[in-house]
């Protein structure tokens, strides 16, 4: 009888918290709105409120999509040619561990957990959609709701699994008894087109039952927009070369058949209507609309009195000097940047963000760049081809700068330049002079100045930061041997002007993280439009769209996102092979630590062809006369990167395929 009572007072309590916590649900990843599996599913099912904490329960197994360095769910930049650091993989740095060979199918570190988390979502999903019908209190608003929510969430589930696995076990609507024999459990993976159509599917039907806004307080929840950028994304990749038959394709996944029936996991054959699907589905999200008004458009910042000018003698595009949107004038490029990602903006209405999220990680992270004398880690790092990367100010390339704008690799600036809240010193190398607002929003540099409002102590605010060797934040004055920055660069791209980690009252702000934005729907309109060679007539959502390689739309979508930067756009007399290459060196820029260049170089088919460069940086074991050469770093890190195809996805844990026999492994990470 006492087993009997406990196991009664037990679920009173899981109801009486239930209630409680329900009342301040606020977020679709809120780990504080779990519900506890103790409660018997018949009970869960009883009423509606029990259904939907039931359902934010499933929500809380999603990751935070912000954590991208440390015991993250996904390889991130870390794994890429933008991001390097010296600190030590067993700290949980696993996009390092991934490109040093360290993460195998039997030691994935913290990604082992995320294969099987994603099903534990879908079979939570799964049983939602198979009982919703069994709370008899609930409204056809109620249960639309819920639809709505939980087939975005097993459509998400399922995405992430496609994204950093390739083609999952797709289970439908079907529930797996945990007690279910292993035959029960055993079946094979999906092709990479099945598993397309099944995800785009689910989102489709989400979007019928999704709002088009949600309350500031629920910010983080889904959308119809989240489920149209999510398609579009989709779509995207799915055109691009190393899934879209062609060469590319070939060379990856030639040989790679499903042992079950001999089918080819990844399609070898072309289908350029994929680009018309892909432009459609971006297309479908920048025409969205509420009360008249477009839903989403760039984050951008008035002009005031303390923005710089339009740098002058640019003649490459006529609408340059125009107001914007048409052109670059009236705003100010480097807030309009910078805010979005620092804190300052209001992250729950910036109308860029298609779908995001604020992100504990993103703020916790920034003690990975702040100066160690500073009471930061002084060791998260950019590479030199990202530095090199960004244009002056006046749109031109470091190797083709203009006269009024030169680039050197000589000499030290004599005075000191402020716009837009942002200072460059004096005595910074000319390197660094004349770049664009971008450069300036996201790079730490040596000679940077670090303001650091918030903390009060003396030597904690208004800091001049240099990493030459014999700096206090350089190599040689670090206390521990592993924090300094070894490229001789930090990612500022997420620091506040007021952001602190030393003295008293310091703080950081809160961070947003853009799951998705605008700006890579209008990129990714653009890209899908430039491949088209033909006209393709779609039919998405109810409507018929005719696509081809339009100039005047590739022109528009490409030229608002250089224009916020405060950069020239293109004519619109380029061929498709250069607005190809001038979208990729876009993307690079725009995204820097947003988690897209992993996938990016990836689908296009050049990740060997990148990654086989060398990282470099600046000389970081020498003084300040010799500090500025571009040099690969003195680690032995460098000669242990492995660029190997294989490195496309990451391996299936090693315990599920050994479990389900039909179930292929990767390839190259089947021994």
């Amino acid at each position: 009888m006492k087993s009997f009572y406990t196991d009664i007072f037990k679920q009173i309590m899981v109801f009486l918290s239930l209630m409680i916590s329900f009342s301040s649900c606020k977020d679709l990843l809120s780990v504080d709105n779990y519900f506890s599996d103790e409660l018997k599913l018949d009970s869960v099912f009883a009423q509606t409120r029990y259904v939907e904490a039931y359902m934010w329960g499933a929500a809380s197994l999603f990751p935070d999509e912000g954590n991208l360095l440390q015991n993250q769910h996904t390889p991130g930049p870390l794994a890429t040619d933008e991001a390097f650091t010296s600190f030590l993989t067993l700290h949980g740095y696993n996009g390092m561990r991934f490109v040093l060979g360290e993460v195998t199918a039997n030691n994935m570190h913290s990604f082992g957990g995320v294969w099987g988390n994603m099903y534990k979502i879908i079979r939570k999903c799964n049983t939602i959609l198979a009982r919703i019908d069994e709370a008899a209190d609930m409204t056809t608003r109620e249960r639309f709701n819920i639809i709505g929510y939980t087939r975005f969430m097993r459509g998400y589930a399922y995405y992430n699994l496609l994204m950093d696995f390739g083609p999952p076990i797709i289970l439908g609507d079907e529930i797996i008894e945990s007690n279910a024999s292993l035959p029960e459990y055993d079946r094979p993976r999906s092709t990479y087109d099945e598993a397309v159509e099944y995800i785009c599917n689910e989102l489709e039907a989400a979007a019928e039952h999704l709002p088009y806004t949600v309350p500031l307080m629920e910010f983080g929840r889904p959308t119809k927009g989240a489920a149209y950028g999510l398609i579009a994304r989709i779509r995207l990749i799915h055109a691009s070369p190393l899934y879209n038959g062609g060469d590319v394709a070939r060379t990856y996944f030639g040989n790679w058949k499903r042992s079950a029936d001999g089918a080819q996991y990844v399609s070898q054959i072309y289908d350029e209507k994929r680009w018309a699907l892909a432009a459609a589905a971006a297309k479908r999200v920048m025409e969205l609309q509420v009360s008249g008004a477009p839903m989403y458009r760039l984050f951008t910042v008035q002009s005031d009195s303390e923005t710089s000018t339009l740098p002058e003698g640019v003649t490459s595009d006529p609408d340059y000097y125009k107001e914007w949107p048409d052109g670059a004038a009236g705003i100010d490029p480097y807030r309009s940047y910078s805010e979005m990602f620092n804190g300052e903006a209001v992250i729950p209405v910036n109308p860029e963000y298609v779908w995001g999220r604020k992100s504990g990680a993103i703020t916790a992270n920034t003690q990975m760049v702040f100066p160690q004398r500073l009471d930061g880690w002084n060791g998260m790092c950019i590479t030199q081809k990202v530095v090199d990367a960004y244009s002056m100010i006046d749109g031109r390339s470091i190797n083709n700068s203009s006269d009024r704008y030169p680039y050197s690799e000589t000499g030290f600036s004599t005075n000191v330049q402020t716009f837009s809240g942002y200072r460059l010193n004096a005595g910074v190398h000319n390197m660094y002079v004349s770049r664009e607002p971008r450069f300036y929003a996201s790079v730490g540099f040596s000679e940077c100045f670090w303001p650091m409002s918030s903390s009060t102590s003396s030597g904690y605010y208004n800091q001049t930061i240099t990493y030459y060797y014999n700096s206090p934040n350089g190599k040689g004055g670090v206390s521990s041997p592993q924090d300094y920055p070894i490229t001789g660069y930090v990612i500022k791209k997420f620091v506040h002007p007021s952001d602190a980690w030393g003295g008293t009252n310091a703080r950081r702000m809160d961070k947003g993280f853009p799951i998705i934005r605008y700006a890579e729907i209008l990129l990714s309109y653009a890209e899908a439009l430039n491949n088209l060679t033909s006209n393709h007539t779609i039919e998405m959502g109810g409507q018929s769209m005719v696509l081809s390689r339009d100039m005047s739309e590739i022109r528009k979508a490409f030229n608002q996102v250089r224009y916020r930067a405060g950069l020239p756009g293109i004519t619109g007399t380029e061929d498709a092979s250069r607005i190809q290459q001038l979208i990729e060196d876009e993307r690079f820029i725009e995204f820097l630590f947003e988690n897209r260049r992993y996938y990016d170089v990836r689908r296009w088919g050049i990740y060997e062809e990148v990654e086989s460069v060398p990282i470099r940086g600046m000389n970081v074991e020498g003084t300040k006369e010799v500090f500025y050469t571009r040099v690969i770093p003195n680690t032995a890190r460098i000669g242990s990167r492995i660029v190997n195809k294989r490195l496309n996805w990451l391996p299936i844990p090693l315990n599920e395929v050994r479990l389900l026999p039909s179930l292929d492994q990767n390839p190259g990470w089947e021994d």
